[in-house]
């Protein structure tokens, strides 16, 4: 049986960490923003342009991977409150402790995990 208490502090600890991040993303992509509003940059043409574009997809991305993120932890939060955490949603079998170490917030066993069956 797995320790849901245990592995509740590790998500929430988790779950913090990622909203700090998520608010450093947000400032940081409205400060570039800010930042090409007063300049007259022309990304295209500009070789400094592409680069700030670059930073600000690159920037997009990690925000999109980090709310993302959050939903799996918040959907695990969940599944402890539910009883069913530790379990995989596709077949039921108790996901192995070793993989919940590495990915508490995963909902799927080893074979499940890849979409294998």
């Amino acid at each position: 049986m797995v320790d849901a208490g245990r592995f509740r502090h590790v998500l929430e600890q988790e779950r913090e960490r990622r909203l700090l991040l998520l608010a450093d993303l947000r400032r940081d992509i409205t400060s570039v923003n800010v930042a090409r509003q007063d300049s007259n940059v022309d990304d295209e043409h500009d070789p400094e342009g592409s680069t700030i574009a670059f930073e600000l997809s690159q920037a997009s991305a990690l925000l999109d991977q980090s709310r993302e993120g959050l939903q799996q932890i918040d959907a695990a939060l969940e599944r402890i409150a539910a009883g069913t955490y530790g379990r995989c949603e596709i077949c039921g079998v108790d996901i192995p402790e070793g993989r919940l170490e590495a990915r508490p917030w995963t909902p799927f066993c080893v074979d499940h995990a890849s979409g294998r069956r």
